[in-house]
């Protein structure tokens, strides 16, 4: 026999009123990505005339054959790759750390260390001070300058300290009884019970060095060092000129006459644009379950 629905009737209209609300709201957030993507595969005289809104029209696929053509592309797509992993990992691995041991009460001057990073967060040296410490330290013009400087985020500490004050010190304190020290209780209890907060600092971490460009700006000249994202974003100011680029260039004009003849600084950008995105948008679904749990519990206390 069927079961009968307590639905009442409001109950009906406000879940219908619901489902619409997201369900619109989900498309609204959906579609610019959408839109990208369609403008990228749609004839360009279109794309640039805004003819292209909710179909792709002519379909080809040169602006991503053209951007892959880009001079250093693969090297650069490494550069960027290993630095979000490196750079993520020891950011996650120092965050967790010092997260950790700034609610030890053994820690010596914990309170003087804890406040000394926190204040970071309030007061910056600015550009020209930064750059003169990377370079006395020998870091410009070096890899190393993506991820040692990123390594220590005040906030991520911050978050980090917070979910570890909400774990039972039972458990730290059962584990020092059976002779664990700090590193083992660190690595065996810490690691383990923080996957929430640790995926969503992971999430900063790796869309922060994903999408960075201005280092490679400010530090970086040797060419093999280039990021992606710096590489891209020269290439949408080159072809935001690009009768300018083949008037300098005349002599070595081949490849970017062939560029402006099948693509417009329209697709250039959306094509850029959804290149840069895909990789990040793939890295969400891989910790969106830790994502939510993660931000509350390292927020709400502290």
């Amino acid at each position: 026999m069927k079961k009968k629905s307590n639905l009442t009737a409001s109950d009906i209209l406000f879940n219908i009123v619901n489902y619409t609300f997201f369900i619109v709201f989900t498309l609204i957030c959906i579609y610019p990505f959408y839109y990208l993507i369609i403008n990228t595969i749609s004839a360009n005289d279109l794309s640039v005339n805004g003819a292209i809104n909710f179909w792709p029209k002519k379909i080809h696929f040169e602006n991503y054959i053209n951007v892959m053509k880009i001079r250093g592309l693969g090297r650069a797509a490494s550069i960027s790759l290993f630095r979000t992993v490196l750079g993520t990992a020891a950011t996650v691995l120092a965050s967790a750390f010092l997260g950790f041991m700034f609610t030890q009460q053994r820690m010596w001057k914990r309170r003087l260390w804890y406040r000394f990073i926190v204040i970071t967060m309030y007061f910056n040296a600015g550009l020209i001070p930064m750059y003169l410490t990377m370079k006395s330290l020998h870091l410009t013009d070096s890899f190393w300058v993506y991820i040692i400087p990123a390594i220590v985020q005040p906030f991520n500490i911050i978050l980090v300290k917070t979910y570890v004050e909400s774990i039972p010190a039972s458990l730290q304190e059962a584990a020092e009884i059976d002779g664990a020290g700090i590193l083992t209780i660190f690595r065996r209890i810490i690691l383990p019970t923080s996957k929430p907060i640790l995926a969503t600092i992971a999430i900063f971490s790796a869309v922060g060095q994903w999408n960075s460009f201005y280092d490679t700006l400010i530090y970086i000249t040797n060419q093999k060092l280039y990021s992606l994202q710096y590489l891209l974003y020269t290439y949408i100011n080159q072809a935001n000129s690009l009768k300018a680029l083949i008037n300098n260039n005349a002599g070595t004009g081949g490849n970017i006459m062939a560029l402006a003849t099948q693509q417009t600084p329209t697709s250039v950008r959306m094509t850029v644009t959804v290149i840069v995105c895909i990789p990040i948008l793939c890295v969400y679904p891989v910790f969106q379950r830790y994502f939510v749990k993660g931000i509350m519990i390292g927020s709400v206390k502290g």
